[in-house]
């Protein structure tokens, strides 16, 4: 049974691990889809993720390694599986002789019954998940089985130099089947999942001003300003590497620090401010945007200063605990004072005043992008900003 049980860790981990990595994106995406998170469709999401690895790990690990030649002459399939219903006479001469209940806990029948297991949870999440017919789910089935065999077949498309798993037209049955129950019985087991065009319907409709939702606005620009720094000086270091160079990813440049933090501090922080209503990319992607105190637009200067005075503020001290002359404590004050900058920011969005950091400091309030016209505001139309006792907004 181990070599059925291992790969279960392997789903769960890796796959919690890759849905914490993903958690930004999907909040970024539930938010512009629904208006909203929803922690049914979330869950789903986490689901479709761990299931994602788990099915990679039962199908396709553990690799060929070593020396990959050595490898195939003693382990490579010479073939491919392409009898239907060969399963039927494996069983029976696997187990001849044997009483009912060996026959059904043998190890060929349970593979067989494995195989369908395997791609009922597909059937599941393409059907209430990703909102599928029957049909398109059973087709997704086999879409994906015949995808693993074939990359079983071809040793990951040439990877390794031979079949390194049996590709078996069974397997591509039996997934199939298991993707066609999952769709039969989606509606039943899964019925508490909401639909993405249910919840998309009440994406304009304006909602409270919440401490969560200006939490999860600045952890998408948190998100967006690493995320960056990092695409742009891995791009940059695999431009020089084509063209000769030698990196040492080691040494840090003065080119890679200008990629990590400068341009980051002007797209995430700097450009959004004067565009619209200067809310940071955050928190237009979780429908907020700044007012003065009587609910009108902001000046260019205020929306610069609100966008410096935390988030700003965060990436410069990082920048300058990143400089590629500064080492020891300097770098280490620098850094601290990062941390500092964002736990205040984090702590002083709990009030109920619809206020944090940046914008108490520059006397803005933050309300709802959708709030000013009912369901048809944009970022750029700007609500009432909200009552000091806690209420919605001020009308």
């Amino acid at each position: 049974m181990d070599q059925w049980v291992w790969p279960a860790y392997i789903g769960v981990i890796g796959g919690i691990l890759l849905f914490f990595a993903l958690f930004t994106p999907a909040v970024l995406v539930q938010m512009r889809r629904y208006g909203r998170i929803s922690p049914a469709r979330m869950l789903g999401t986490a689901a479709l993720v761990v299931y994602g690895v788990a099915l990679i790990a039962y199908t396709l690990l553990p690799l060929p390694s070593g020396d990959l030649a050595q490898w195939c002459g003693a382990n490579g399939v010479p073939g491919a599986q392409l009898d239907p219903l060969q399963f039927i006479a494996d069983i029976r001469t696997d187990t001849a002789g044997l009483g009912v209940k060996a026959t059904l806990t043998h190890t060929t029948t349970l593979q067989v019954v494995f195989n369908v297991v395997l791609f009922v949870p597909l059937g599941f999440l393409a059907r209430k998940f990703l909102g599928f017919g029957v049909v398109v789910s059973t087709l997704g089935g086999l879409a994906t089985s015949l995808l693993i065999e074939l990359t079983q077949y071809t040793g990951i498309y040439g990877l390794v130099p031979c079949s390194y798993r049996v590709a078996d037209v069974d397997d591509v049955l039996a997934n199939t089947a298991g993707g066609l129950i999952g769709a039969l019985i989606a509606p039943i087991l899964l019925s508490w999942m909401p639909q993405a065009r249910e919840l998309a319907r009440s994406r304009m409709a304006p909602r409270p001003v919440t401490v969560w939702r200006r939490w999860l606005g600045m952890l998408i620009d948190a998100f967006f300003a690493t995320f960056l720094g990092g695409m742009l000086v891995i791009t940059w270091r695999m431009i020089r590497a084509v063209a000769g160079q030698t990196v040492d990813p080691h040494v840090w440049s003065v080119s890679e620090w200008l990629l990590q933090y400068p341009v980051p501090l002007l797209v995430v922080f700097t450009v959004p401010a004067c565009v619209g209503s200067g809310a940071s990319l955050g928190q237009r992607a979780v429908w907020l945007h700044p007012v003065g105190p009587d609910g009108a637009p902001v000046g260019l200067a205020r929306r610069l200063a609100r966008a410096w005075v935390a988030g700003g503020l965060w990436l410069t001290l990082l920048a300058l605990a990143g400089l590629p002359d500064v080492i020891g404590q300097s770098a280490d004050w620098f850094d601290r004072g990062a941390v500092i900058v964002a736990v205040i920011a984090v702590l002083s969005a709990v009030p109920s005043s619809h206020r944090g950091l940046s914008a108490a400091l520059t006397g803005l309030h933050l309300v709802d992008s959708r709030a000013a016209h009912g369901d048809a505001t944009s970022d750029g139309e700007c609500a009432a900003p909200p009552a000091e006792d806690g209420s919605e907004h001020r009308r």
